[in-house]
């Protein structure tokens, strides 16, 4: 859907969404018209997946198992104790590969625990008030052996908070932030085959970076990364695009090389540039050396010639693919989305993008959304671009830390501008290192117009924060020199040494009274707005409400070192020199609570609330935003029972010539817009339709309105989209209203509402009021206003997607989504949680059939082999019978609820007693799989395996052996 689509799709504040397939309510009023749902239609296709950019990765997502709370191991006390400790391998507690981690709770990745806690009074304010401590995950994964000799890496890309993790009892990384990810190399700690590899990770989220709701857990995507002995490094790609004084576009490449090789391997590195329809516009090749166990960088010019630009009105995406040869085989790939844009910031006249002046109407953001936390899905989070989009918005701030990947490839894909920032301000090496991940990670995205390096330290006025912003910026321009590093500033401006001497850019977070004054004492520096506004609105709510923690939606309430919306960016507009700016926030988000606290849980501030639900400042913001379509956005609502003949504050924002408001019919007058300001009336409420008719040239452009409803009768289902991937990814939300008999949206309903579905799963609910406790997870909502939200996760496959609603007292909705045959995304496969038994004493070759208890005597080493793994034993002349004693001490759930013991492969007749008593037996002496049960019971577990080889043949448990639950 283009900019023009997705404006014309959404009306603001006078909309309505049409319902799915089904009989969710009475039909509604049409597009527009008075009392209509605030959303935008839904959509009928499906979005373009995003491209693959680096096919040696699979989702590592499913088989995770979580603990909540931590799990610490008791102290070593003895010498032998400790001397282990100290060894690789040998991780004590939750971190052994052995732990009993049954009875753990099964977790789908991303996941981010605290979002499933409750509110709670005494937990940190600025968290939201949810309880976040202490976690573990495991996960067991297997290794194909014909991975044997390539490079193998484990990538998380994100974890909230601090993390350690361990690796086959190993500990192989210590992560001090919850924004950057962390690649680990396994290659060296892997086992292939029947051998398992455990990973163990300890989530530390009571450490706090931010003053915001930051989640818990594993809440961006996790991936297993399998790649040739000699291949590209994660983000080993740089390739932006540079224009030369010709005119003409080159593209540079530089391709790190990355080697576990034995020895020094040469390869030769191949780029190709692809045009948008998927022609070869350009190729280039050279070769490199790499030494053993080291990195080389490979370098390569593409020519470009004249391409299409990339801008916001249409982001054209060229590709250059990238490509590892040995001896002839292509061994690597990658696939980097590209576009040709220049930009600059001028100090006069603001910013430039491809050499046209560029207003910046921009937003801050964080990353949370109601019902997930921060485990926002890869759907939700174009959903929320595309709410951007439809007012207007082009620009966006990451607040305060690098987003993930996914976003930075919508915002290439769909046209935003993206200030990325950096979360820790510290040039000192560990912090260091995660500014420059961000940036070799993010510097190929045309998207990306400004490095910022850090948001309102205490120290940007002094000598010192100085010199660290001088060392930052430096690092930033050494991996990237092609765009200008700011710092989001929140005072100290005029001081004798502060940091805007440092940065290309002058970030100002407020203080908009000193644009003036500093432009005037420092013309040549650029300037721009990096946070403004800060104002408050309730959504649906009309009046403010101190003692309810209600904030009016009329534009009135602010910060008192911000603004209004309106006079806030009156204040940007009328200063070309101001580059442009960010709202904070676009959309409401988890914590930091103000201007109130407890029981408030969330913010005010954004255009849109926790759900994306508009509120006023949404259409006042298209109206000033939006200039390739007309807009007329119409609050408040039009049910005041009660109020009649009492004067009702009506606000019209718009951009077009003039507006008309008209109140059942009848002509209120005429007024000439004011697109930064908006339009007010003030009339005596009567019940029925009030209009307002945006006119350009004494024509009517767009209209907007609002009617008053009768009581709720029935409850109605609007999707995002009629249509679903079934990938078992795919996620939307789903609008839950109330309308009257007519049809017509109700926004006063506040009642509590329920519902299920099949076909998908709710993993989240909200309706975006900052002061309620309800769970957002589970098939239950009140509305706030008229409005909640449950977010739908498909199931994979064809089929339909049937979602029930209903509340006390009125009709329920039902609606159908057909679900799409769109292929999952690989996964690497679950392997099911196992014991290992791998100790055996196996005894000497028997002529006869020996009794299943004979055993060594206690302290007997040497009559009796020790066996670790499987082994193939050759045939003796002794005779064919052996027996193989083990013990086994079952895992909790398997200890009550039995198990099975699974020998991966036997090589002989064979029977299998536990206990004293048989369970199974082995007819074939052919090698082949063999099982049996193991009863429910406590404590250490005798097994004996007795093996007859066939005559001459070689025997014996030739494969791993595990227990399993049933």
């Amino acid at each position: 859907m283009n900019r023009r689509q997705l404006l014309s799709a959404s009306a603001g504040l006078g909309a309505l969404t049409l319902a799915g397939r089904g009989d969710a309510a009475p039909a509604g009023p049409a597009m527009g018209e008075g009392g209509a749902l605030p959303m935008p239609a839904p959509s009928r296709d499906l979005p373009e997946a995003l491209a693959v950019q680096d096919p040696n990765r699979t989702l590592l997502e499913r088989g995770w198992l979580f603990h909540p709370g931590d799990i610490v191991p008791p102290p070593a006390t003895t010498h032998e104790a400790t001397y282990l400790l100290a060894k690789a391998g040998n991780a004590p507690g939750a971190a052994a590969m052995a732990y009993d981690d049954s009875d753990w709770q099964a977790v789908r990745v991303p996941h981010d625990w605290a979002s499933f806690q409750p509110f709670v009074e005494t937990a940190n304010v600025s968290q939201g008030y949810r309880p976040r401590g202490i976690g573990w995950y495991r996960r067991t994964l297997r290794l194909d052996p014909a991975d044997r000799g390539k490079r193998i890496e484990l990538q998380f890309d994100a974890i909230a908070t601090h993390a350690t993790i361990w690796v086959n009892g190993s500990l192989v990384a210590h992560n001090w932030s919850g924004y950057n990810t962390i690649n680990i190399d396994l290659t060296p700690f892997a086992r292939f085959g029947d051998e398992m590899n455990v990973i163990a990770v300890r989530v530390d989220a009571d450490a706090m970076e931010g003053w915001w709701y930051e989640g818990a857990g594993l809440y961006r995507h996790v991936w297993l990364i399998r790649r040739a002995p000699v291949a590209i490094a994660t983000d080993g790609v740089h390739c932006d695009p540079r224009q030369a004084t010709d005119g003409q576009w080159r593209v540079p490449v530089a391709v790190t090389l990355s080697s576990v090789a034995r020895e020094a391997r040469t390869v030769r590195v191949e780029a190709e540039l692809f045009a948008p329809d998927g022609r070869s516009l350009a190729t280039a090749a050279t070769e490199a050396t790499v030494a053993a166990l080291d990195e080389a960088v490979a370098a390569m010019t593409l020519a470009a010639g004249t391409p299409t630009l990339w801008s916001v009105e249409r982001p054209t995406l060229y590709r250059v693919v990238t490509r590892v040869i040995a001896d002839g085989t292509g061994v690597d790939e990658r696939r980097i989305p590209i576009g040709f844009r220049t930009l600059r910031f001028d100090a006069e006249k603001g910013f430039f993008l491809n050499g046209r002046s560029v207003k910046l109407k921009g937003v801050c953001l964080h990353q949370d959304h109601a019902g997930v936390g921060v485990a926002v899905p890869d759907a939700l989070i174009r959903w929320r671009l595309e709410r951007l989009k439809a007012m207007g918005c082009n620009a966006i701030r990451c607040s305060h830390n690098a987003p993930a990947a996914e976003f930075l490839d919508l915002c290439d894909r769909m046209g935003f501008l993206v200030m990325d920032e950096n979360r820790q301000f510290n040039p000192a090496p560990e912090t260091t290192a995660q500014l420059e991940w961000m940036v070799r990670r993010d510097r190929n995205h045309p998207s990306i117009i400004l490095w910022s390096v850090f948001n309102e330290e205490p120290m940007q006025g002094t000598e010192a924060g100085a010199e660290m912003v001088r060392r930052m910026a430096h690092a930033v321009h050494r991996l990237d020199d092609s765009r200008p590093v700011t710092a989001a500033m929140n005072g100290s401006f005029f001081d004798p040494v502060n940091v805007s001497s440092v940065v290309d850019v002058t970030g100002f977070n407020y203080y908009q009274g000193d644009y003036d004054k500093f432009h005037q004492l420092y013309p040549q520096r650029p300037l721009t707005s990096s946070e403004d506004t800060s104002a408050f609105e309730t959504r649906g709510a009309y009046a403010s409400d101190p003692a309810k923690h209600v904030l009016t939606s009329y534009d009135d309430e602010a910060a008192s070192w911000g603004g209004t919306h309106r006079a806030t960016w009156k204040a940007i507009m009328d200063r070309p020199f101001v580059a442009g700016g960010f709202v904070w926030t676009g959309f409401d988000y988890h914590g930091e609570p103000t201007p109130y606290a407890w029981p408030t849980i969330s913010s005010f501030f954004g255009i849109l609330d926790l759900c994306g639900f508009p509120k006023t400042a949404f259409d006042i913001h298209r109206a000033a935003w939006t200039d390739d379509a007309p807009v007329v956005g119409l609050a408040p609502h039009w049910n005041w029972a009660g109020k009649e003949g009492q004067p009702i504050r009506v606000f019209v924002a718009s951009n077009a010539e003039q507006v008309r408001l008209r109140l059942n019919g009848r002509d209120l007058g005429t007024q000439a817009v004011d697109r930064l300001t908006g339009n007010v009336w003030t009339v005596p409420y009567a019940p029925g339709r009030i209009e307002a008719v945006a006119l350009s040239g004494g024509r009517e452009v767009a209209r907007a309105a609002q009617e008053t409803s009768g009581p709720p009768v029935a409850l109605r289902l609007t999707p995002a989209r009629t249509v679903m991937a079934g990938d078992d990814e795919d996620v939307q939300p789903v609008t839950i209203d109330a309308v009257d008999a007519r049809g017509r949206h109700v926004p006063t309903a506040n009642l509590p509402t329920r519902f299920t579905v099949e076909g998908a799963t709710i993993i989240g609910v909200g309706n975006g009021d900052p002061n309620s406790h309800e769970s957002e997870k589970g098939g239950a909502r009140s509305l706030f206003n008229g409005l909640a939200q449950a977010i739908l996760q498909a199931e994979a496959g064809r089929g339909r997607i049937v979602m029930r609603a209903e509340a006390d007292g009125l009709k329920p909705a039902r609606l159908v989504i057909d679900r799409l045959a769109v292929p999952p995304r690989a996964q690497v496969p679950v392997t099911p949680a196992a014991q290992a038994l791998r100790e055996w004493r196996r005894s000497a070759a028997f002529a006869e059939r020996p009794a299943t208890d004979l055993a060594p005597a206690d302290g007997d080493n040497n009559s009796w082999a020790f066996q670790r793994g499987s082994l193939a034993v050759p045939a003796d002349p002794a005779g064919r019978w052996r027996l193989y004693r083990g013990t086994v001490t079952p895992w909790r759930r398997t200890a009550a609820e039995g198990g099975m013991l699974r020998f991966a492969e036997v090589t002989g007749r064979a029977e299998l007693w536990i206990d004293g008593r048989k369970v199974a037996v082995k007819d074939a002496a052919a090698p082949a799989p063999f099982e049996g049960p193991l009863p429910a019971g406590t404590g250490e577990r005798r097994v004996v395996l007795l093996v007859e080889a066939a005559p001459g043949a070689a025997s014996g448990i030739t494969g791993g052996v595990t227990l399993t639950g049933r």
